[in-house]
């Protein structure tokens, strides 16, 4: 590395790993923040056993990840194949090896205090934002996509629902209370105030309760009203449309019904949206009800991944085999529909015959970011890895390869960190009803 372009800075700090284990001298990259290890010989290596082993093993498990043997605490060939299956997943060497980066992602570096004078905030990447980001998970809370040192749209609701699991002031942002009641920042001392003289007749009169304005219910890419629904979100979304002069028979009465959805169709139809008449990010955003996708870091798709006749719906996160997690959306479809590229990009990976995920395929944007497709039938004929493709281009065709009954599985992963909910992201460019296919580039 040319320290003449990058400036490094060495931190003599003492971070605690994996229990017992410390890093004493860690230097930091200012180009990419990447911590690189000094002294490679304090991280857990193959071949040794103990508590250090135990934790490892259940950060990968915990992960999604098979481990071989289960945990035994011992760090063998089946965590070494772990560890190298989620560290290519996670877009990192894969090794097999435990280092810094593998265990930051992983969680088991102790996190940072803060500074009081620069918080994170939304947009922010880092060691602050993953430290953020850590404590936030070490508290409980969930952070959907883990600590991937990316302050987006995950992290901002994952502060929401601390601030009032904690009784604080709800803003989704962090501030002082927060950073102290993670433990990110120390409590201020208390300050000394002079003695005053006691008045027998003082009377302490409680101060009077002044009531607030009710403001809309929030709603987020991740809680987007669906039809069926009765709530305050649906009857937020109906007044987003009286508002932009779009009628609303019924008026706002919180109930998610055939109203709501015309109204929606109208709404999608004048602003020159996907008209879908549900509620998706692209429409909520057009309605100022949450931040646009690329205000949150999310990706937009040129192309709808399936040809229809097909349906889905919102699995993330719901239980899979072995203790993983759905990291996907499951559209479901004939066997040999049509898979199309979503974006302009390139194919950076085909795999045939993956034991989870069948043949697969990953379509890498410029950006970095990427998608995964897995199950497929086969392939397009004469696709090869390192082919670039364009938005709407056929890539292969629709299976059970690797499960048992035939649908797409599909990631997004924006700029190569890990998979966000993809379903609003392809519920905006929804063409299930689409049975043609489009002329080939």
């Amino acid at each position: 590395m040319n320290t003449s372009i990058i400036r490094k800075a060495v931190i003599g700090v003492s971070l605690s790993l994996l229990g017992s284990i410390t890093l004493s001298t860690l230097t930091f990259s200012t180009a990419n923040a990447q911590v690189v290890s000094t002294n490679p010989r304090s991280l857990p290596r193959i071949g040794e056993s103990g508590p250090e082993i135990i934790r490892l093993q259940q950060a990968i498990v915990a992960r999604g990840f098979t481990l071989k043997g289960g945990i035994d605490g011992t760090f063998g060939t089946a965590t070494k194949s772990a560890l190298r299956s989620l560290q290519r997943v996670a877009g990192f060497r894969a090794t097999g090896n435990l280092d810094e980066r593998t265990a930051k992602f992983l969680g088991l570096v102790d996190v940072a205090p803060l500074s009081k004078t620069s918080f994170p905030s939304v947009g922010s990447s880092g060691d602050v934002v993953w430290s953020l980001q850590q404590a936030l998970i070490n508290s409980g809370t969930t952070v959907k996509g883990g600590a991937d040192g990316k302050f987006g749209l995950a992290t901002s609701i994952a502060i929401g629902r601390f601030q009032s699991s904690k009784g604080l002031r709800v803003t989704r942002t962090v501030d002082e209370a927060t950073a102290i009641a993670l433990g990110l920042l120390a409590a201020p001392a208390p300050k000394a105030s002079a003695k005053k003289p006691v008045v027998a007749s003082a009377v302490v009169v409680p101060a009077p309760v002044v009531a607030t304005a009710t403001s809309p219910t929030a709603i987020t890419i991740d809680s987007l009203p669906v039809r069926g629904q009765t709530s305050e979100a649906v009857r937020t979304v109906q007044n987003a449309l009286l508002a932009a002069g779009i009628e609303v028979k019924g008026g706002a009465d919180a109930v998610f019904g055939v109203a709501t959805s015309v109204a929606i169709g109208k709404f999608q139809s004048a602003r020159g949206l996907n008209v879908t008449t549900a509620l998706d990010a692209n429409t909520a955003a057009a309605l100022g009800l949450i931040p646009s996708l690329s205000e949150l870091g999310l990706p937009s798709l040129q192309a709808f991944p399936m040809q229809g006749r097909c349906s889905f719906s919102d699995s993330w996160h719901a239980t899979r085999g072995g203790g993983r997690l759905h990291e996907g959306v499951d559209i479901i479809g004939a066997r040999g529909l049509a898979i199309y590229a979503v974006v302009d990009g390139t194919i950076t990976r085909m795999l045939t015959g993956g034991a989870l995920s069948g043949n697969s395929i990953r379509l890498t944007a410029p950006d970095g970011t990427y998608f995964f497709y897995a199950h497929l039938d086969g392939f397009a004929a004469g696709l090869t890895t390192g082919q670039t493709v364009r938005a709407g281009q056929i890539i292969g065709y629709n299976g059970s390869t690797g499960a048992s009954s035939a649908h797409l599985h599909f990631e997004v992963h924006p700029q190569g960190g890990a998979a966000v909910n993809p379903y609003p992201i392809v519920k905006a460019v929804d063409a299930c009803n689409e049975t043609s296919i489009p002329t080939q580039p």
